[in-house]
Order: C-alpha cells, then sequence, then structure tokens
C-alpha cells in the first residue's frame, strides 16, 4: 500500500512542478518583454536579467496554489485515464488512501511555500527592488517612480531607494503644520543608520515663513524617526511580497501612527493561510477527478483547473477590498473563499462515493 501511495505522489508531485515551471517561465518572459521599454544607458539589459532572476522566488510562491490545482487534475487525471485508479479502488486501495497519497507530497510543498513567504521571497523582493530602483534613481529629489512614500505624524517621506537595509538614498521629507501648511522640505542624498538614528549627508533644507522662503545647506544632520531599518526593509516592498513576521510588527506600526493597517492585515491572513489555500485547492482538484472530469481529457481537466484556479483567486481580489468598504476583518475575506472551497470539495467527494 505504502508503494501505490508513493506511486501516486511521484505523479502528483512531478505533475505540479512541471506546470508551476512552465508558469513561471511564461511569467518571466512576459516580465522581460515589460522591462524592455524601461531599459536604457542607467538601466541596462543586464540588469534587467538580474533584476528578474531575484523577483524568481516571488513568482514561485504566487503561482504555488494555482499550479498546485492544475497539476493535480494533470497527474492524478493520467492516472484515471489508464484506468489505474479505478484498478487501485478494485483492489480494495479506497478513496481516502489516494487522498491521502495526494495529500502527503502537497503538505510538504505547503510548508515549503510557508518558509519561502517568510525567509526567502521576501529578502530576494527587496534586493530586487532596491536595485533596480538604484539602477534608475538619479541625485534629484523624486527623481525615481519606483521609490516609497511614508508618513509620520505630520511629516511625508519620499526616499528613492533603499540599500543593504541600513543605507538609504534621495530622502525627501515634507514637514505640515497644524493647519495643513507645508512648514519646511528638505532633501539629503544619502543617510546611513547608526546608533538608533539616521545620519543624513548633504542636506539642503527649505523653511516656509510668512515672510519668503529660507534655504540653508549643511553637510550632515542627524534625523530621528520611527522609521528603523526593520520596519524600511517593509515598505520598500508591496505588502503580499512581505514577510509574516513583517506584516504583523508594521500593521501595528502603522495603527500606532493613525493609519489604517487592513491592507498589511489583508496580506498578513493570506500569507499565514496560503497552506491551507493549497490543500483546499487541491482538494477540489481530487474531487473533480472522482466527480464531474472523471472521464474528460487533458486538456479539459487544464482549463477546468485554470478557471478554478482564477475564480478563488478574483474571490479573494475583491473580498479583500470589500472587507475595507464594509468594515468586516481581512481574516473574513481570506478565510471564506478556503472554506467554500473546502466544503465543496468535501461535497463532490461523498457524491461520488
Amino acid at each position: 500500500m505504502l508503494r501505490l501511495e508513493w506511486y501516486i505522489a511521484r505523479h502528483v508531485m512531478g505533475a505540479i512542478l512541471a506546470v508551476l515551471l512552465v508558469v513561471v517561465g511564461l511569467d518571466l518572459v512576459s516580465a522581460l518583454l515589460d522591462q524592455l521599454d524601461d531599459v536604457d544607458e542607467r538601466y541596462r539589459f543586464i540588469d534587467a536579467l538580474w533584476y528578474l532572476t531575484l523577483t524568481i522566488p516571488r513568482r514561485i510562491y504566487e503561482f504555488i496554489p494555482l499550479s498546485s490545482l492544475v497539476g493535480c487534475l494533470i497527474g492524478l487525471g493520467m492516472l484515471a485515464t489508464h484506468s489505474e485508479l479505478t484498478v487501485m479502488r478494485a483492489a480494495g486501495f479506497s478513496t481516502g488512501r489516494i487522498l491521502l497519497g495526494v495529500f502527503k507530497p502537497v503538505m510538504l510543498l505547503a510548508l515549503f511555500t510557508l518558509v519561502l513567504g517568510q525567509f526567502i521571497a521576501p529578502y530576494t523582493e527587496q534586493q530586487a527592488q532596491s536595485y533596480r530602483a538604484l539602477a534608475e534613481s538619479g541625485n534629484g529629489a523624486l527623481s525615481s517612480r519606483y521609490g516609497v512614500w511614508h508618513r509620520e505624524g505630520n511629516s511625508f517621506i519620499h526616499i528613492n531607494a533603499v540599500e543593504g537595509g541600513s543605507i538609504i538614498h534621495g530622502v525627501t521629507r515634507y514637514s505640515f503644520a497644524g493647519d495643513h501648511q507645508l512648514e519646511q522640505a528638505s532633501y539629503a542624498q544619502r543617510g546611513q543608520y547608526r546608533d538608533g538614528q539616521w545620519q543624513l549627508e548633504t542636506v539642503r533644507n527649505t523653511r516656509f515663513t510668512e515672510q519668503g522662503t529660507q534655504v540653508e545647506s549643511q553637510p550632515q544632520e542627524a534625523w530621528q524617526s520611527g522609521l528603523t531599518p526593520e520596519l524600511l526593509s517593509v515598505i520598500v516592498v508591496e505588502p503580499v511580497d512581505l514577510p509574516i513576521s513583517g506584516l504583523w510588527s508594521y500593521s501595528h506600526y502603522l495603527e500606532a501612527q493613525g493609519v489604517s493597517a487592513d491592507t498589511y492585515l489583508l496580506a498578513f491572513w493570506s500569507k499565514l493561510l496560503q497552506p491551507l489555500a493549497i490543500l483546499a485547492l487541491v482538494l477540489i482538484g481530487v474531487s473533480f477527478i472522482f466527480g464531474p472530469l472523471r472521464s474528460v481529457t487533458v486538456g479539459q481537466r487544464v482549463i477546468a483547473g485554470v478557471i478554478f484556479g482564477l475564480m478563488f483567486k478574483f474571490a479573494q481580489d475583491l473580498l479583500g477590498p470589500a472587507s475595507t468598504v464594509f468594515g468586516f476583518p481581512p481574516l473574513i475575506a481570506v478565510l471564506a473563499p478556503i472554506l467554500i472551497c473546502t466544503g465543496a470539495g468535501f461535497w463532490l467527494l461523498r457524491r461520488a462515493g
């Protein structure tokens, strides 16, 4: 029996990895074509290739759920097409044992996804965004369209690029009074985090008064800010690309600043519950094989898997903003499609007998 479980697991995992390789490869080709529009004398073709290489872990993480569903449909579907599943069940190998043979490797894949999303993909994605920003940015304020904005109290901060977490380039700060009037604007070419504060270099400050503006320059300035390198490493990438621990800590930081953290909480629950989403999608895939897709071709199974996987993704993407608009918790927005998918999978399996 263990040999049969291994046989099923090998077919399913092989199909999942093959689908993942194809999907990520196509996504990289599409991204490379998109990058060609940005290639110039500063951002060279080799820079674009290195940037895309650094984004591979993030792309793998994004496509694992869909690849798991389609790969399960292909791997298990091939066994069904050759009547191997029928022979297994006739020999006393129950549907539950087949399900176990499928879920054992998928659970390892789900665990790998959790590790990838926490430790590997966030780091490489931060390196990718910083690398691109450094290549794109010049020495002027707000010169990089890949920089980041941040609010701290009554100040709004823009940073062109982040290097290694503790070094920042092109720091523009706008300070406003209580009546929303601009009091001061400053620009620093570079900054480094030392001894609990930022040491800015080549700083130009502009103060706005009723009499006019006052401009002064200084080689260095100490800047006290709650924006530590740890928090800075969070804001340089999109919430979906952040580690789970970073999302949780930054959500509390935003709430302390009086800023809504719903976007980051939504990303936190999405990443934390992604292993459950993978298992739910695979359960649907197994139920399709024993139910409505029992006698269709491989191509039809792939199309059905892609359609259902996209529907699952769209459901989560729609419920996310809806949670912000209608005020229900982001956890419900993430968990609802998983529960619906799981319930539908068990229902189809019970119908199939």
